[in-house]
């Protein structure tokens, strides 16, 4: 198993907040999602170090609103409080973990299959997840 350093497990949990605050924005969750995975904030946060990897969820969300003016709806399908909390964490997590970006961590588990996994995979350890939502983009690929 991964041993995080703090540093890295706060930014886990920053993350994770982040995409909880964005439900009392109400930006639909799917769209918030793939707007933050696509992003530059996303980006940064991906990088060894960035001064944004030292600012709180609200000044990211800050951020990602003035990059993606006209993208961020506020209307649609909110998930829950804590799967948004989940999805976010084990993205940050996942890149941690695999070393991939977050662009492409959200190509192999976009937000629809991270909510439909959450019932199964939250009680799972964050590691054996993420190899499980990999196995699943896998068995996809073979099949199209």
């Amino acid at each position: 198993m991964l041993e995080l350093s703090l540093d890295k497990r706060q930014l886990c949990d920053i993350q994770g907040r982040l995409f909880e605050l964005s439900l009392k924005s109400e930006y639909e969750s799917p769209v918030f999602i793939e707007a933050f995975m696509n992003s530059q904030a996303a980006k940064c946060l991906d990088d060894t170090y960035d001064r944004l990897q030292w600012a709180g969820e609200e000044y990211i969300l800050e951020e990602l609103e003035e990059e993606a003016t006209g993208v961020l709806k506020k209307a649609g399908e909110l998930f829950s409080r804590d799967i948004m909390y989940w999805i976010g964490y084990v993205y940050r997590y996942w890149h941690y973990y695999s070393g991939e970006s977050s662009r492409e961590i959200f190509r192999i588990a976009d937000a629809r299959t991270m909510e439909e996994c959450w019932l199964g995979f939250h009680t799972l350890d964050v590691e054996m997840a993420i190899d499980d939502l990999k196995e699943i983009y896998r068995q996809r690929m073979e099949c199209s």
